[in-house]
């Protein structure tokens, strides 16, 4: 529900703004957000006793960096209409734009054996290839046998399981015996 709500926010938001002030508004959001995961912060801004405009007060001060009137004036307008809780929403929406318009995204490698670094821009870039984008992707070790890569932003999903392969092996020898 909050991404349909935040969805609709940036849209305004987004409207004139071109590709380098999204990129500035994307930082600010994401920054902010990374606040809603510090427990004092969220009881703060959730605590019904506190006045709105201490609480656009709290907010103003922290995206003062970005010297935007626009992020200010949504910042308010945000407060006014009791839509703080959906920073972190309007953050990720904000990433997922930019890397749409920006045809750059992230991913993910997940693997229980370590992976060569040259065989992770190799994927990288017949991945970006294939999508006519920009992807680079990350590595993360964990207990998944074989190799799987996610590419969220564009619904990538790619699996080679080890135990998958030899199952396949074995239904094949069977057939052909």
């Amino acid at each position: 529900m909050e991404e349909l709500i935040a969805k609709r926010y940036i849209k305004a938001l987004g409207m004139g703004s071109d590709l380098a002030s999204m990129q500035n508004m994307t930082t600010v959001f994401s920054a902010l957000a990374e606040s809603f995961k510090n427990d004092k912060f969220v009881s703060i801004i959730a605590n019904p006793s506190i006045k709105a405009q201490e609480k656009s007060n709290i907010l103003l001060e922290a995206v003062k960096s970005a010297n935007s009137d626009k992020i200010n004036n949504f910042i308010k307008l945000l407060v006014e209409n009791k839509r703080i809780n959906i920073i972190p929403a309007i953050a990720q929406e904000l990433k997922s734009d930019l890397a749409k318009a920006a045809k750059t995204y992230e991913g993910v490698i997940y693997s229980d054996t370590d992976i060569d670094s040259k065989v992770i821009e190799e994927l990288s870039a017949g991945l970006g290839k294939k999508y006519d984008v920009t992807i680079s992707l990350t590595f993360v070790k964990n207990d998944f046998n074989g190799i799987k890569v996610e590419v969220e932003g564009l619904g990538i999903e790619i699996n080679f399981s080890k135990d998958r392969i030899d199952r396949q092996i074995i239904e094949h020898i069977i057939k052909a015996i």
